[in-house]
């Protein structure tokens, strides 16, 4: 979330009491502007720009947020705009989050902050001033506009990804790059885009916002699918357009007995997760999308389905925590029956396999091995499932007890996994084996773990210093 200056919520705060807001929607005033200020940030729009509104405001329709919500938000930043106006007019330079987003192509530093041109008609409403088309008036996207060829565009690039099955992170991450693009190439429609575009682009995000290399790869990725696959149009040669280099960054290990410490400080079902992340080198979506029947502990194995790359593999389960396993399974249980007496419709199936076996939500095989604590309702379906627990429940409890224990490391859920393969390195377990455990494509990647442990020589290496 964009860092919003003091001064500006305090000069918002006196224009709301100037303006006779009533108190009890001041926060709620705040809040919509925040999250407007977020979004122009995000989204590379002008904070002072009608236009930016009008964006914000269809983003919330998406959203499926309310029309009550709407108009609500169309005021909160009708204020800011009032109040950047009073602001030009006294001089006051503290009415603008920082940092700004850097002007589009062909757009300047100054001029009117409320600019005049195609924006949003105001009308009176029931409840003050809001946008025209909010009240029944919605700008309608003619065949032809711009508007309505890159809503086309955003919808074939969903179409694309989904029918070869890439995962829904990847379709977040390119829809959000291709979305900035189209603000950057502003007012262009997407027939007439051409390889300089990309190079455009890409050196205004390496040169003028300084992005990291990982996000800059990203962007072109995003932008080399969007030219092949949707628009299908020529990428060109982009051979000069330099590719940042990612800089392979040394994982944090922890030691064994700082692992310890923070699973003997983790409440239940937290400390369960991280001994299978550490026990089993699993990832964190890996962790929480396993079900039932992904455990033989007869044999004492877990199979991972679906990890990343849509690879499975099986690892060894931890011989040490079958009882935790035994017993958290009957806890599974429990809650199933209970979810089946109050008429639930059991859990959350990926794909087609609920239409090719009828009620297999329903069966106990299928239930998350991590269930969440609360249903989800499925308004078209009109009913309630269960999910897996949430990833952010599992870091944020991660966090609290890594402070509370006081271990001065970078700590996250991965960090986990890679003491899971440094460790077994320090055991001398041979990389190949590390490799197939962890489930890397290639030996390279599991190579950087060589690195985390101390070079076991003849002659032990020591510090000159040290001589």
């Amino acid at each position: 979330m964009l860092n919003i200056p003091a001064a500006l919520f305090t000069k918002y705060n006196l224009l709301l009491n100037k303006k006779s807001v009533s108190i009890s929607v001041h926060n709620n005033y705040k809040k919509w502007l925040r999250y407007y200020l977020d979004f122009c940030h995000k989204y590379c729009h002008r904070y002072a720009d009608r236009e930016s509104l009008k964006h914000f405001i269809i983003k919330l329709h998406e959203k499926h947020q309310s029309l009550a919500m709407q108009e609500e938000a169309a005021r909160a930043v009708g204020f800011y705009y009032e109040m950047l106006k009073d602001s030009k007019a006294g001089g006051s330079p503290e009415t603008t989050p920082h940092p700004d987003p850097l002007p589009m192509r062909g757009e300047g530093n100054s001029g009117d902050p409320l600019p005049d041109g195609e924006g949003i008609k105001w009308k009176a409403g029931k409840s003050g001033t809001v946008p025209s088309f909010i009240m029944g008036e919605r700008n309608i996207k003619k065949e032809g506009s711009v508007e309505y060829d890159w809503q086309k565009v955003h919808s074939d690039l969903s179409a694309e990804i989904k029918v070869r099955h890439y995962s829904p992170k990847t379709l977040r991450a390119y829809s959000i790059w291709v979305g900035k693009f189209q603000a950057f190439i502003k007012g262009k429609k997407p027939s007439d885009l051409n390889p300089s575009d990309v190079k455009d682009f890409i050196r205004f995000l390496a040169v003028d916002c300084r992005v990291s290399a990982s996000s800059q790869n990203q962007a072109f990725n995003a932008l080399l699918f969007l030219y092949r696959h949707v628009l299908k149009t020529d990428f060109g040669d982009q051979s000069d357009n330099v590719r940042a280099k990612r800089r392979r960054h040394i994982p944090v290990v922890l030691s064994r007995e700082e692992v310890n410490s923070v699973i003997d400080n983790l409440n239940y079902p937290y400390d369960l997760v991280v001994r299978f992340l550490y026990g089993c080198g699993l990832r964190l979506f890996e962790c929480l999308k396993l079900r039932v029947h992904n455990f033989n502990l007869d044999a004492g194995i877990l199979t991972v389905h679906d990890g990343k790359g849509k690879k499975d593999r099986t690892v060894p389960l931890p011989r040490s925590i079958t009882p935790q396993i035994k017993n958290h399974i009957s806890y599974v249980m429990e809650l199933h029956q209970k979810d089946l007496d109050a008429g639930y419709a059991g859990a959350f199936v990926d794909g087609l396999l609920e239409k090719k076996y009828k009620n297999i939500g329903k069966e106990l095989i299928w239930q998350w091995f991590f269930p969440a604590k609360t249903l989800t309702l499925v308004p078209e379906a009109g009913e309630y499932r269960r999910y897996h627990l949430h990833e952010t429940h599992v870091n944020k409890a991660i966090r609290r007890v890594v402070r509370k224990v006081k271990i001065l490391k970078r700590v996250s859920s991965h960090t986990f996994r890679h003491s899971f393969a440094t460790h077994l390195l320090q055991a001398n377990y041979d990389i190949r084996t590390i490799q197939e455990m962890l489930g890397h494509s290639d030996v390279r990647t599991t190579m950087i773990y060589t690195h985390t442990i101390k070079s076991q020589t003849v002659k032990e290496v020591k510090s000159p210093l040290d001589f």
